[in-house]
């Protein structure tokens, strides 16, 4: 095991060692020297912007974009302003500020995406400095003007810049500077000579670190750990304190006997260590300085770029990357020389059992003894994670393996997660995709967002190999994964739209989660009109469908989909917005091409816009349906006038639609608004408006009795109508002798019993006898029962010989009324013989 422990290097209680990452692809012909370096965490992008070469001082600066192995993304010039400072945003997007306060925003790939500006008072001032952040709230920019004042913007997704308090006797830019986030506040910690000074939104505070030396000097160089915990400050005399940032706590006083400031000084650390430390880089060295008064130096050769990682920092050079990082303890443990922790052991005990010699059994009985076993293969499982190397690893998983065996009770989760995992790191490691993660930076990452990061790098084969390896459900994974392929293949511009649109069709199929509407809105925004049309086809979802088509302009195609689909609440939205966007007659000859969609909109016009549906009619020649519409119109004027020239206007189209009896009935309805009218003008009666019947029956109740024979007359009310209306209306005014009169003018068109009827229900019995005998036979029964005559409706019944009638009259029949109820009786039973 000596092999692996030779490149550690101790200091205080933990050790610290380089591994090697990459072998750069690039081929930079100057180094990193004269090159404005941007690098993201997480194993993400560099960006380089290269000055011109001495010889060509005419050309201009070279932006060149590379993946964390040196594979080349992007290149090309710069043609914008002089640049201050390059930044990575959370989601792996490059920030370029220039002198001129401007940032300019692009992709992994060098495509600009969008630019803003940090206030125009920094157009003035220029920034000397600048520098990019990442905070709860996300990706910020800090700048000190040439006017000595700080601008803050804490997310750049959602703009909104901070003027920071003055610094009292700075001028031009402080010696050091750095953002601090703590307890959700961004703020700017500055020096300026050996005073230093915190900057918020309302104030400029002195603070002085704990235990630095009165004889430190000015400071000089400030670096903040990756999770905001730890600062650490540099003099112009070789001191370098470490503490807590909020400036609470001292953890050391280094003294690093180098008076030049750093050109790099970056913290190093593992989550949960106890030994914090810092790396500071010079020309030719490169030193680690942690708690104790110790330090481990590494000579360079080549200029690099230190890189703050959360359990490391990155060393990039022109020929090399290495991860600088403290051991895990679990590491430690296991391969320190003559170790006896229990992995250590069961390491050993698999190594010999690999030989088959007895000695495997040996370790094994004494991690057994020690009752062990079970953390033994913890700790090989662990320590997996943290190596680097491939072999490395398969021998302590093998390792786990085996002593697992001996286990009744143990749990393979872990060791089954920590198998998969590794192979998907050692996978997104490789030089061609080139992510250098290590198993915490993956663990903190989430898995998910290491998918998107694949996605975003378009690496869409490894991605979806890896969903499916691991099983993540299709609407986070899979269909994810095709769903941003898809938006970049429809960009593809060496392609045919018929070519895109099948080989979209065939890969994405009908993946669950993606929707080729969103697929066909990328098409779109790329101009490619014909090319989202098709994809359009293949949306099972025509809510999903219309709205594109309508932001397209391709109306006619949206309103045959929208009808297409049978959701009415679609129709009318693309109906409307054909109706603002098109003019009059464009709209109506639409629609005709439509009967749903006309029909629809005829519904709609009845209840909201009836001038509308007037000049619909009018455009089909819909002459029935435009009578219809003027007689519905007369309802609603209270003008008489106005009433008749709507209805005169109905008479006339009925006759063009040959209407015959609309014709006649809406005739009918102009001669009773004028018979109305005349006798309002002369009796005062307050007709108008009333129909035909409730005419009738005003007439009838107001004593108007010839003017209601006229009504009768003149508009042909059927008699039982105007028998009825007219027997009611002397009976509700108990004029007894005018109904008896009536009675005898003419025979009933209704019958006598109606006269019985009525009578009775005004509570007159007498003058309902006088009708009874007036009855046909079959009422007689009913007519006797109206005046409670139960006798002559027995002998009714039993002269017609009818059972249900008899059984009717004996329903009404009470127990005093025995006697009659014998005599039905044997009436019904002799009935029932025969």
């Amino acid at each position: 095991m000596a092999f692996i422990t030779a490149n550690w290097n101790p200091l205080g209680e933990a050790f610290y060692r380089k591994t090697e990452l990459y072998e750069m692809c690039w081929n930079l012909r100057d180094g990193l020297r004269d090159s404005l370096v941007a690098t993201a965490p997480y194993g993400g992008p560099i960006a380089l912007l290269r000055e011109p070469h001495r010889r060509s001082p005419s050309s201009r600066p070279q932006l060149e974009i590379y993946f964390s192995s040196g594979v080349s993304v992007a290149s090309f010039p710069w043609k914008s302003g002089p640049v201050v400072h390059l930044g990575w945003t959370v989601s792996d997007e490059l920030l370029c500020i220039q002198e001129d306060g401007s940032v300019l925003i692009y992709d992994l790939f060098g495509s600009f995406k969008r630019h803003f500006n940090m206030g125009l008072e920094v157009v003035q001032s220029q920034v000397l400095e600048a520098k990019v952040f990442h905070s709860p709230y996300g990706t910020g920019i800090a700048i000190v003007t040439g006017s000595s004042r700080f601008t803050l913007a804490t997310n750049i997704e959602d703009l909104k810049l901070r003027r920071l308090p003055e610094v009292p006797g700075l001028q031009g830019k402080p010696s050091s500077w750095l953002v601090l986030s703590q307890d959700r506040q961004t703020k700017v910690l500055l020096s300026v000579g050996p005073d230093l000074f915190i900057l918020d939104n309302t104030a400029c505070t002195a603070v002085v670190p704990p235990g630095l030396s009165p004889q430190a000097g000015n400071i000089i160089q400030m670096s903040v750990s990756f999770s905001y915990k730890y600062l650490a400050l540099f003099t112009d005399t070789g001191h370098l304190w470490t503490g807590s940032s909020n400036l609470q706590d001292k953890l050391s006083e280094v003294e690093t006997k180098k008076s030049t400031p750093p050109r790099q000084m970056v913290w190093c650390r593992r989550p949960k260590s106890q030994q914090p430390s810092v790396v500071l880089m010079w020309d030719k060295l490169l030193m680690v300085a942690g708690v104790c008064q110790d330090t481990i130096q590494f000579p360079i050769e080549d200029p690099c770029v230190l890189v703050g990682e959360l359990d490391g920092v990155r060393i990039i050079s022109s020929s090399s990357q290495e991860l600088l990082q403290e051991v895990p303890l679990v590491c430690q443990d296991i391969f320190k020389i003559a170790s006896m922790a229990p992995g250590a052991l069961l390491l050993e005990a698999h190594r010999e059992y690999e030989k088959s010699s007895q000695k495997a059994d040996e370790y094994l009985r004494e991690i057994k003894e020690q009752s062990m076993l079970g953390e033994a293969v913890r700790q090989c499982v662990e320590a997996a994670g943290h190596e680097y190397d491939s072999n490395t690893q398969k021998s302590l998983l093998r390792a786990a393996s085996f002593g697992k065996c001996f286990l009744t009770d143990f749990n393979p989760d872990v060791f089954v997660a920590t198998c998969r995992e590794l192979r998907v790191l050692n996978a997104v490691r490789e030089s061609a995709v080139g992510l250098p993660l290590t198993f915490t930076q993956f663990k903190q990452m989430t898995l998910q967002v290491l998918i998107d990061r694949l996605v975003y790098r378009q690496f869409y084969p490894l991605a979806i190999e890896i969903c499916r390896y691991l099983k993540i459900p299709d609407y986070q994974g899979v269909s994810r994964v095709l769903k941003h392929w898809a938006s970049c293949k429809v960009q593809q511009k060496d392609l045919t739209d018929e070519a895109i649109a099948k080989a979209v069709c065939m890969k994405v199929g009908d993946s669950p989660g993606v929707s080729y509407s969103h697929i066909a809105a990328k098409a779109y925004e790329c101009g490619r009109t014909e090319l989202a049309i098709k994809l359009l086809d293949f949306e099972a979802r025509s809510g999903e469908q219309v709205p594109l088509l309508l932001k397209m302009k391709r109306s006619q195609l949206a309103l045959s989909k929208a009808v297409e689909s049978g959701d009415t609440d679609l129709v009318y939205t693309v109906v409307t917005y054909l109706k603002n966007e098109m003019n009059r007659g464009d709209f109506f000859m639409t629609l005709r091409n439509q009967p749903v969609a006309l029909s629809l909109y005829r519904k709609f016009c009845k209840l909201q816009e009836q001038d509308t549906l007037k000049d619909l009619y009018n455009q089909d020649d819909d002459h029935q349906e435009l009578a219809n519409f003027y007689v519905t119109a007369s309802y609603r004027e209270k003008r008489l006038e106005s009433r008749l020239s709507l209805l005169q206007s109905a008479v006339d189209e009925y006759n063009k639609a040959k209407n015959e009896f609309s014709v006649k009935a809406t005739e009918d309805e102009i001669r009773l608004l004028r018979f109305q009218r005349r006798l309002d003008d002369e009796k005062g009666a307050g007709l108008l408006g009333l129909s035909l019947q409730g005419t009738m029956e005003a007439l009838l109740a107001l004593g108007l009795n010839k003017q209601a024979e006229q009504l009768y007359r003149d508009f042909r009310v059927p008699d039982k109508r105007y028998w009825w209306l007219k027997l009611r209306s002397l009976a509700e005014k108990e004029e007894w002798e005018e109904l008896e009169k009536f009675s005898k003018s003419k025979k009933s068109p209704i019958g006598y019993l109606a006269f019985v009827e009525v009578c009775v229900k005004s509570n007159n019995k007498y003058e309902a006898k006088k009708y009874v005998s007036k009855v046909t036979p079959e009422q007689k029964v009913k007519a006797h029962l109206a005046i409670s005559d139960l006798e002559g409706a027995a002998d009714a019944a039993i002269e017609r010989k009818n059972e249900s009638e008899i059984g009717v009259v004996l329903s009404r029949c009470s127990t005093n009324d025995r006697l009659l109820m014998d005599k039905l009786n044997r009436a019904r039973n002799s009935i029932a013989k025969k």
